[in-house]
């Protein structure tokens, strides 16, 4: 099978096509013939520096769309030729950019019928994070007010339609040129952070979903209501945190995003009734992963990056 590979870690030259032997589905795992997946800021960064994963050579790669093409021993929920999605467990079940791939049958959903795999393969990490965060984390409910930064990236502009579809009024910061985008999202007040500090402009926030950790987490805090929470995805927050979150009455968690069959259930649920969708920036072609990571490293993109495999 052809794969993006990389031998040593650095700039987007370091990724190669190569040719691997396809992989077979051990107990509970499913061979998945990959049509489409996601590149995700966690791809370029794991491909500058070793994070989670200090090993090469290296396969990048998480997000998964395809079709079922044979399954392991023990595995009940999918059959040869079902059409799935999923996000492979993070972080060490990297690998799907590559034709095909293998991972947990509780790791995938069935792919809703009403969207093609370009748009089932942009979802699945940024989906999760936003739900889990939102939901099994804080759990936004009807009437809640909810703070989403970044709400015109990969996970934010998801986070937007997930607490919109559980009825929460939500205000997104994004550059102006991004303001109608996240407006058709639903989102309820946009605030251009570029000219405005967002603390002067939103208060009494019960939830805030910080996809940048750094300064915007520490002054995240200041907005949040008492009982409110703050979820970020990166480590972050400066030392005396903890203190700040207690004298505020908050709450302050860290998600690191896992591989989640009934989130992705659930993801395919919101999609099928037309309440969430991802928004592709660009695609490529597989051969092109070095393209897609020098375009999406801008931090200029909106919504999703995906490679196709054909």
């Amino acid at each position: 099978m052809r794969a993006i590979s990389q031998d040593v870690l650095g700039t987007p030259e370091v990724l190669k096509e190569v040719v691997l032997p396809r992989p077979v589905p051990g107990p509970s795992q499913i061979l998945v013939a990959v049509r489409a997946a996601g590149v995700n800021p966690t791809d370029w960064k794991h491909r500058a520096e070793s994070l989670f994963l200090n090993r090469t050579p290296l396969v990048l790669g998480w997000d998964v769309s395809g079709v079922v093409e044979a399954v392991g021993f023990g595995v009940t929920l999918f059959k040869p030729g079902d059409e799935v999605f999923g996000m492979l467990p993070y972080p060490h079940g990297v690998g799907s950019h590559a034709e095909y791939v293998t991972g947990p049958a509780r790791a995938f959903a069935l792919k809703p019928a009403g969207i093609d795999h370009v748009q089932a393969g942009a979802l699945p990490l940024a989906a999760l994070t936003a739900y889990q965060a939102l939901v099994d984390t804080a759990g936004v409910r009807a009437g809640q007010r909810v703070l989403v930064h970044a709400a015109a990236g990969g996970v934010g502009h998801l986070a937007v339609q997930i607490a919109k579809a559980r009825g929460a009024y939500v205000i997104g910061t994004a550059s102006a040129p991004k303001h109608d985008f996240v407006r058709a999202l639903g989102a309820d007040e946009v605030i251009d952070y570029r000219t405005t500090d967002f603390r002067d402009a939103v208060r009494d926030v019960d939830v805030v979903l910080d996809p940048l950790s750094g300064d915007t987490r520490t002054r995240s805090l200041e907005v949040l209501r008492p009982g409110g929470v703050l979820v970020s995805i990166l480590p972050g927050g400066d030392t005396d945190e903890a203190a700040k979150a207690a004298a505020r009455g908050v709450r302050v968690e860290t998600l690191l995003v896992e591989a989640d069959h009934a989130g992705m259930d659930a993801v395919a649920g919101l999609v099928a009734a037309g309440a969430l969708r991802a928004h592709v920036e660009a695609v490529f072609p597989l051969e092109e992963a070095a393209e897609a990571h020098a375009l999406g490293e801008t931090n200029r993109t909106t919504g999703k990056i995906v490679l196709t495999m054909t």
